[in-house]
């Protein structure tokens, strides 16, 4: 039930639908004569927002520090036994539909699921991502990912599937429970820097301390703060950030992270305690 609320919620709160929501409303009282002035009022403030967040470098603050929290993965010679793939990357039903793998801009995901098992022929690659889909029905993408990877190369029995999960905390929760990780085995966590902090908090409060690896950069650094050339790029930066931030704080204060915005170093000081 959480799953469909949150998504129809956000349908409805994504600031470029809000926007765009605020733009027709303004446009419908503008036609009646009490409010008129309002309407129109509203209607171009609504436009002028929209204007600002898809060209302005707005999108690139919101998401820089959700970027910079988790520094880039070190090889630092010490063995991995395990890597823990969210789901997200993967077209599940143009994939089907089409007889080949369709991957998002979220696609880096997939890529470094091979380079870590090719990378690490010892360890585990645990796959974590059900089906997203709110009015078809589609395959589990874990299934679709598992079924490309072994294409690709990597053998069938490394990997283990985790395909039930629709959320974040749903990928940690079910993840710990398949993987069962032993005390001083690494797991790497692969999903994208945006959305590292949040997928590290439900890792940790499920009891699976796992180690950043984040992929899919949307920015360059702290240098990235060039206006956007088409409203739609700097709009599209805006929904996933501003997403990622309303997302810790509803984890947060559902109790399904025990941290608003952790990092490396919380999560040191949790494990020495």
């Amino acid at each position: 039930m959480f799953y469909y609320l949150s998504n129809i919620a956000w349908f409805f709160a994504t600031p470029s639908n809000l926007v765009a929501s605020l733009i027709l409303l303004g446009l419908a009282l503008a036609l009646v004569g009490r409010t008129r002035r309002a309407g129109f009022g509203l209607a171009v403030t609504a436009a002028i927002g929209l204007l600002v967040m898809g060209l302005s470098p707005l999108g690139t603050l919101l998401i820089l520090p959700l970027e910079q929290r988790f520094p880039a993965f070190q090889d630092d010679g010490r063995p991995v036994d395990g890597v823990v793939v969210l789901g997200g990357a993967v077209q599940a039903e143009e994939t089907v539909r089409r007889g080949q793998l369709t991957v998002n801009e979220a696609g880096e995901r997939f890529i470094a699921a091979l380079d870590l098992g090719r990378r690490y022929p010892g360890a585990r690659i645990l796959l974590s991502g059900g089906s997203g889909a709110l009015l078809v029905d589609e395959p589990p993408e874990a299934d679709i990912t598992a079924d490309y990877l072994v294409r690709l190369g990597l053998p069938r029995d490394r990997l283990v599937l985790e395909n039930r999960s629709r959320t974040t905390a749903e990928n940690a929760v079910f993840s710990r429970r398949i993987a069962d990780p032993k005390p001083g085995e690494r797991w790497l966590l692969v999903t994208s820097a945006w959305h590292m902090p949040r997928s590290v908090a439900a890792f940790r409060k499920a009891g699976f301390p796992v180690t950043a690896y984040p992929v899919d950069y949307r920015t360059t650094g702290t240098g990235d703060l060039l206006p956007f050339a088409f409203v739609s790029e700097g709009l599209r930066r805006v929904d996933v950030a501003a997403k990622e931030w309303a997302g810790l704080v509803g984890y947060y204060v559902g109790g399904r992270t025990g941290e608003l915005f952790p990092s490396p170093s919380s999560g040191v000081a949790a494990a020495m305690r």
